[in-house]
């Protein structure tokens, strides 16, 4: 279904496709990029919350703009998910000007405790889907002369992460892939962007099994909004790396003269809050 108010031409406008939209960063990204102008499809599993925010985006002085938004709900650890979603965008005759890769999942355990099905899904998400769905609509960008790609990364691309290996490790590729992309791209005038948060007030701890940790639910933890307008503003700049916060940008920058056993230490500390971890 597409939501638009009637007194402005949506074709007149950019498009940005936003992945994990019903909450968090997600969610708000959708706020800032409606604000600015943009058509937006919101894509996520929970098709109830991405009403709610369309009829909160239309009812808003971005609806007031002209702004468009198509709820699109799909499951991306699904397989061919971003392939269906492409081809809903090809039916619907969406061009996708911008790509905000916001969908993601973690865990928190030991890897040999780890529940292998949300390691699978996980992989899926954040790697597999984030992968896909930018090489399907990374040639339409080419075509058109140009685009912007927003991932989300974490400062926990930058190094290995005990009692959360496998989320560290999908937000690693993401930072890599992220990089070798921007690079590929840039004579094509797409700006490859990856956003990397800190611990943010997002409801992803909850999904994550981790909001029992004092230390990811501290009330001083930036909040999704503030991260979003960062990310936001990185990505229009054509920003390749964006860390959110001064204190993890001089901590990730001395981490570089620290033996690698001593941060992957440190961060097992700072994660083992949980009794038995």
């Amino acid at each position: 279904m597409v939501y638009a108010s009637a007194n402005m031409s949506v074709m007149e406008k950019r498009t940005a496709l936003i992945t994990g939209a019903s909450a968090g960063i997600g969610r708000e990204l959708a706020r800032v990029m409606a604000a600015d102008g943009w058509n937006l499809v919101l894509v996520a599993r929970r098709e109830s919350k991405l009403r709610e925010l369309a009829e909160e985006l239309i009812g808003s002085e971005s609806g007031q703009r002209g702004v468009s938004v198509q709820v699109v709900p799909i499951d991306l650890a699904q397989p061919d998910a971003a392939r269906d979603l492409v081809e809903v965008l090809s039916r619907e005759d969406i061009e996708v000007d911008a790509l905000v890769n916001s969908a993601g999942l973690g865990d928190l355990s030991p890897f040999v405790d780890s529940d292998w099905e949300k390691n699978r899904l996980m992989i899926r998400v954040n790697v597999e889907a984030l992968t896909e769905l930018t090489r399907l609509l990374v040639p339409s960008m080419i075509s058109r002369g140009g685009g912007c790609i927003l991932n989300l990364a974490s400062v926990a691309s930058f190094q290995a992460g005990p009692l959360m290996a496998v989320y560290y490790a999908t937000k690693a590729y993401v930072l890599s892939f992220s990089e070798a992309l921007a690079e590929e791209l840039r004579p094509e005038g797409i700006n490859v962007t990856a956003l990397c948060p800190g611990p943010t007030r997002s409801g992803f701890q909850e999904t994550a099994g981790v909001e029992d940790v004092p230390a990811l639910n501290n009330r001083l933890m930036p909040s999704a909004a503030s991260v979003a307008r960062y990310g936001y503003r990185a990505m229009m700049r054509g920003r390749r790396v964006a860390i959110h916060g001064l204190p993890y940008r001089v901590l990730i920058f001395l981490s570089r003269f620290l033996p690698r056993g001593v941060v992957v230490r440190a961060v097992r500390r700072f994660q083992a809050t949980r009794s038995g971890a």
